[in-house]
């Protein structure tokens, strides 16, 4: 048989296709299996006899679950292929036709002609886990955020003054609206009543007198009755009532997070960096997997965050850089914050970045360079083993790229 074989897989929910190609690039088979332990193996054993068997995929979204642990499992090698390089390298070939075969022997032929494909490793328990729960995380909040936008413009159609009263991002104004929410019924319930409620809701005392006050200098500011008042205070108060659950889920699910995250090898290195916390530091240990020196080297980590800078030269213009197009938001989000926390404490994080504000450099592109910097300090920490110290750690090698 031959030597090598290359075998591309475009995944699917319910099942998958797997191509298999040459070093010469000649298509050996190319089958139709479901999405399921059994078929999967015997995928894997009809490949057995061959010498070498690189696995290509399009996908690393939970479609891919099974398969990626079956050949894990097997011990079997998987290069990743995204679906932006399946699309490009689809022109390659002949046909303009769009069937799963056909990506399938794409994918293949792809991981043939190309070795800088990043490997498909198997994340450690623990990354499993704060994947699992920082995306849940993530929806959360952003359920949230559509429902405090969604609160905001109901109360703004009855009552803008209290719209503007208080911060509806926190559960003290959240407690507030469960029960007065049109200027009668502010108008209607004495300061004890009101008292009582935002205590019972957890609402700290000495924060209630100047709630009520800027509620009653609402009130006052509104006489006229709008059309569908009542309809809509039902709205927001159910509204108001369903944030502060989803907020308080949050909250535990927090705490939930911190404890996971402390169980990882990497927990004390990533938090003893300034700017790191436990929630950042938990979907750093998510995105890579919980190894960090996986990537190579800090370069190809900063890359990968859309940190490291892309040549764009044409003509007569040279030494033209811009920020990559394809790298992973969420883990720029991470080095970005982190830079921008450790920007306002004292040591040589900011020292760093009041230097770039005297070479003439925006906020932003401070924070930038700050941030391709900590992926090197990051990076260096993890490898060695060690915790952070006040000591500087030399620049990237690398100019930090513009926003």
């Amino acid at each position: 048989m031959d030597e090598t074989v290359w075998v591309g897989i475009d995944v699917g929910r319910h099942a998958h296709h797997a191509a298999a190609v040459n070093g010469a690039g000649t298509v050996l088979w190319s089958r139709r299996i479901p999405n399921d332990q059994p078929a999967i193996e015997a995928l894997v054993d009809r490949v057995a006899g061959v010498e070498t068997v690189v696995w290509a995929i399009d996908m690393t979204a939970p479609e891919s679950a099974l398969l990626r642990g079956v050949l894990a499992v097997r011990r079997q090698h998987i290069r990743y292929v995204p679906g932006r390089v399946v699309h490009s390298m689809t022109g390659a070939f002949a046909g303009e036709g769009k069937t799963d075969a056909r990506d399938a022997v794409v994918i293949a032929q792809t991981a043939r002609l190309r070795g800088d494909l990043a490997t498909v490793s198997v994340p450690d328990d623990v990354a499993i886990e704060l994947d699992l729960l920082t995306g849940h995380r993530n929806d959360l909040v952003a359920e949230r955020t559509r429902g405090i936008n969604r609160l905001r413009g109901l109360l703004t159609r009855i009552f803008p003054a209290l719209e503007r009263c208080f911060d509806y991002s926190t559960l003290t104004g959240l407690a507030f609206l469960i029960q007065f929410t049109t200027p009668s019924s502010i108008a209607a319930a004495s300061d004890g009543e009101i008292f009582d409620h935002l205590r019972g809701h957890g609402v700290r005392r000495p924060t209630i007198p100047k709630m009520i006050d800027r509620a009653r200098a609402a009130a006052a500011a509104q006489t006229v009755t709008l059309p569908g008042e009542a309809t809509t205070a039902m709205l927001v108060q159910q509204a108001a009532a369903s944030l502060m659950a989803l907020t308080r889920q949050i909250a535990v699910l927090d705490k939930q997070i911190t404890e996971v995250f402390r169980r990882h090898r990497h927990a004390r290195i990533l938090e003893s960096v300034p700017g790191i916390g436990t929630r950042s530091g938990a979907e750093l240990v998510a995105i890579t997997g919980g190894d960090l020196t996986s990537f190579g080297s800090a370069a190809k980590l900063a890359a990968y965050a859309g940190l490291a800078p892309v040549p764009h030269d044409s003509g007569n213009r040279h030494g033209t850089l811009r920020r990559p197009q394809r790298y992973h938001r969420r883990l720029r989000k991470v080095f970005y914050m982190a830079a921008l926390n450790s920007s306002q404490r004292d040591g040589p994080s900011r020292e760093f970045y009041q230097r770039k504000r005297r070479e003439k450099r925006s906020h932003v592109h401070a924070l930038i360079a700050l941030a391709r910097r900590l992926v090197d300090v990051v990076w260096a920490l993890i490898r060695d083993g060690r915790l952070w110290t006040s000591q500087p750690v030399a620049p990237p090698t690398t100019s930090p790229v513009a926003a």
